[in-house]
């Protein structure tokens, strides 16, 4: 694939993404409201489907005549998307502040404040998701806040693979028809509800795409480029098209495969909707017209980028809290290539190395692309990845089949659907096309829960008593019994996640129930129940323990000094948290560079780290969420090492108050790996794979001059090699040096298009806030 180029049609197409400034939009937010109040009487579920066929008829859209794939959820690149049925109260707190804001910051146009505050927040005020959970349960999202921050509280969930296939095999057309018959045999008015609203969505979605077919036809007439306007006729024809039938073509099937996301994004407003194994359902398309003549790798791999630059102009408005925590607009469209086949064979095919090369010549944050590797994967494939690793845009990561399909099936998935994973937002593992995984209910700060344990339930930042006292550092006459404490705390705080996160998903179904979703997510339509209802064949909710490497240094610098050593006295370990290290510099050196550190392969530091995230995994096991499914574990953080760093007071394990904690979820705390990324890699593998089974994070960074020659290349396919045998779920690198990162930040206008690996997602690092930029430099660099 030497040969294949960057055409000027993308040159063209990526510089303007770059180049258009982020605005928040509140034409959605209008029509919604207006249908609301004309459907007031109406169920709701036919209230969400009016509304969105009112946005599908009525949003204003437009078309770059070089596109060649096509639509937007808005006209503006990159907009920030007002949906009052989630959240009003957060965007009236913060409209002002939200072109000033450190992190993810967007324009307002002129008249929008005024405007949602005199037409739009009087109507949702108490009616939104957000107004309601905080009424019914705000004062204990506040109360757990310091340990257990809970999601999805003013936005629709997202973090869901549609069924691709399905879609691309019946077209709106086809799930017209078929919800027609089905409501025929409805045999309650909840089921006849549901299928009424897919029918109206349904309809909605064949008018939006013909609204496209039709302007492009319009554009044609009055355009006197002669490829342009060949290419608007054909967008046209594509577009009537896909109204009335399934995709025959690739560029059909592409095509349709954008309006399915834009679609879902119109409804739900929610990030991380993935496309999974593009590579495995797209394929047939691509060899039929391949095969025919009608298209050759260079035209395929056009149409491909152009959609990979469709996937950067969708970008997810968060309030200024969540900002930090998801920082850098990570919407999460994961594409997945290779891996195995239904019968566990090695798979991939050409466009798995298509889309390989797309990233290479793009090197943009979207989508967020990831290779499945295996013990039987060919070098082929492996080279073509660590080629485009190589050019620095944090893509692809790694996903070990050998560690994530048996972990799937301890949880209930089906060994043909864990072979067929998928990976959905940052490193969040599903099945494909049956699933709500609820991958982001909530992240549970171990390292708060710990402080709790040490200080007898005050917190190190206020003084303020806000846990039991269950002792302190001081009065616990062993480790067994400080570790008896840390265990109780744990069990306190996750009964009451468990009991805010039902409460969340009980306001979901009352209140953002998604016909179009249920439509593609296989059983729904067969049942009438919608997904948010647990219509799905899976129903799982995944809880992020963050952050063990912490946990790890912190027990063990505890352990040996205190109760091994006896070297330091209990009083004077607290009074050092306490007093954030002042006047015990001594101490806190001893522990950073005395005590062994998780990420070093020493046995008992790193089964410390093990122990208390299954002890966690465990006890989270004993509970169902409410549509019937399990609770399981995940370890990534996004960007929440940072605000959930800043809530944890000084810790044992050295870290001084409010600073970071460790990135990624299985990774070292940034500078203590001091042996080298195998050693990285055997610490990490004692962390069980059934641990991770919502998704684990291994970051790792390297220095661009280590791919320079073939010995280094050779050395980097071993350590992926040792990777899938030492059964590690998942392993990403930033490609980097540390003096372009700080020239980034000390003149970002000359390093916009740097791109770097946050978390299980790539962003623009002059995008990002001080505190996670200088967290990123801060990495162990390999060389």
């Amino acid at each position: 694939m030497a040969q294949l180029v960057m055409t000027e049609r993308i040159f063209a197409l990526k510089a303007r993404i770059q180049r258009e400034p982020r605005y928040v939009s509140l034409e959605q937010a209008r029509i919604i409201t207006e249908t609301y109040r004309r459907y007031q009487d109406l169920p709701r579920i036919l209230q969400r489907a009016r509304s969105l066929v009112a946005v599908l008829d009525r949003v204003e859209i437009q078309i770059d005549p070089q596109e060649l794939v096509i639509g937007n959820r808005s006209p503006g690149i990159r907009s920030g998307i007002v949906f009052p049925e989630s959240g009003c109260g957060w965007v009236d707190r913060e409209f002002e502040t939200l072109p000033s804001r450190p992190q993810d910051p967007f324009r307002v146009k002129p008249g929008d404040i005024e405007e949602f505050r005199r037409d739009i927040k009087p109507f949702w005020e108490g009616k939104s998701l957000e107004d309601i959970l905080r009424r019914r349960y705000g004062e204990e999202f506040d109360s757990i806040a310091p340990v257990v921050k809970i999601n999805q509280k003013d936005h629709a969930q997202g973090h869901i693979c549609p069924d691709c296939a399905g879609w691309l095999k019946k077209g709106p057309a086809g799930f017209l028809s078929d919800a027609k018959a089905r409501l025929l045999e409805a045999g309650t008015p909840e089921k006849q509800n549901f299928y009424q609203a897919v029918i109206l969505v349904m309809g909605g979605v064949r008018r939006f795409m013909s609204r496209y077919g039709r302007l492009a036809a319009e554009m044609a007439e009055g355009e006197t480029d002669g490829a342009k306007q060949k290419n608007l006729r054909e967008l046209s024809r594509v577009c009537a098209a896909l109204a009335e039938r399934p995709p025959e073509t690739f560029r059909e099937a592409v095509q349709s495969t954008w309006f399915l996301f834009v679609i879902l994004q119109l409804e739900s407003n929610a990030s991380s909707f993935s496309p999974g194994r593009m590579d495995a359902w797209l394929y047939p398309y691509y060899k039929k017209d391949i095969d025919s003549g009608r298209l050759d790798e260079q035209g395929a791999l056009e149409i491909i980028e152009c959609l990979w630059i469709k996937f950067n102009e969708i970008v997810y408005l968060r309030n200024r809290n969540s900002a930090k925590y998801f920082a850098g607009f990570p919407i999460g469209f994961n594409i997945a290539v290779g891996g195995q086949d239904a019968e566990g064979n090695d798979f991939a095919n050409k466009l798995s190395f298509l889309f390989l090369k797309a990233q290479e010549h793009l090197g943009l944050p979207q989508p967020n692309l990831s290779v499945r590797l295996h013990e039987f994967t060919s070098e082929t494939l492996l080279r073509e990845a660590i080629k485009v690793v190589s050019l620095g845009s944090g893509m692809p990561q790694f996903f070990n089949d050998k560690a994530i399909v048996p972990a799937l099936e301890t949880i209930g998935i089906s060994k043909t659907d864990a072979r067929d994973y998928a990976i959905v937002g940052c490193v969040e593992l599903t099945t494909q096309g049956n699933n709500l995984g609820w991958s982001d209910a909530a992240m549970f700060n171990l390292n708060k829960a710990l402080e709790l344990t040490l200080t007898g339930g005050k917190d190190l930042l206020t003084g303020k008593q806000i846990a039991e006292n269950r002792g302190d550092l001081s009065t616990y006459k062993s480790f067994a019994e400080l570790e008896a404490a840390f265990a109780a705390h744990l069990d306190h705080y996750i009964e009451r996640m468990i009991a805010a996160c039902e409460e969340v998903e009980k306001a979901h179904i009352e209140l953002l129930p998604t016909p179009f979703l249920s439509a593609v997510i296989r059983n729904c339509m067969e049942t009438g129940i919608d997904v948010t209802r647990g219509g799905a064949k899976y129903n799982l909710s995944g809880i992020q323990m963050i952050q063990v490497a912490n946990i790890a240094d912190s027990l063990a610098a505890l352990k040996q000094l205190i109760f091994d050593e006896k070297s330091v006295g209990p009083k004077e370990f607290l009074s050092a948290l306490e007093m954030n290290f002042e006047g015990h510099d001594v101490l806190r050196q001893r522990i950073l560079h005395r005590v062994p550190k998780y990420g070093n392969d020493v046995d008992w530091v790193d089964e410390l780290g093990t122990k208390w995230a299954k002890y966690f995994r465990e006890a989270l096991g004993k509970y169902t969420n409410h549509r019937g499914g399990p609770y399981h574990t995940g370890m990534y953080t996004v960007s929440a090492h940072v605000p959930m760093g800043e809530m944890v007071g000084a810790s044992p394990d050295g870290r001084l108050s409010g600073m970071p904690l460790a990135d990624g979820g299985m990774s070292p705390m940034y500078g203590r790996d001091m042996d080298g990324p195998t050693a990285v890699l055997k610490s990490v593998s004692k962390l069980e794979k059934e641990l991770t089974t919502n998704g684990g994070l291994l970051n790792m960074k390297f220095l661009p001059e280590f791919f320079t020659n073939a010995g280094g290349v050779e050395k980097f396919a071993l350590l992926l090699r040792a990777f899938v045998d030492l059964e590690i779920p998942h392993i990403q690198f930033n490609v980097v040096r540390r003096e372009d990162l700080l020239a980034a930040q000390k003149n970002p206008e000359a390093y916009r298009s740097l791109t770097v690996r946050v978390a299980g997602y790539t962003a623009y690092f002059t995008e990002l806030a001080g505190k996670l930029q200088d967290e990123i430099i801060a990495r162990t660099s390999n060389g």
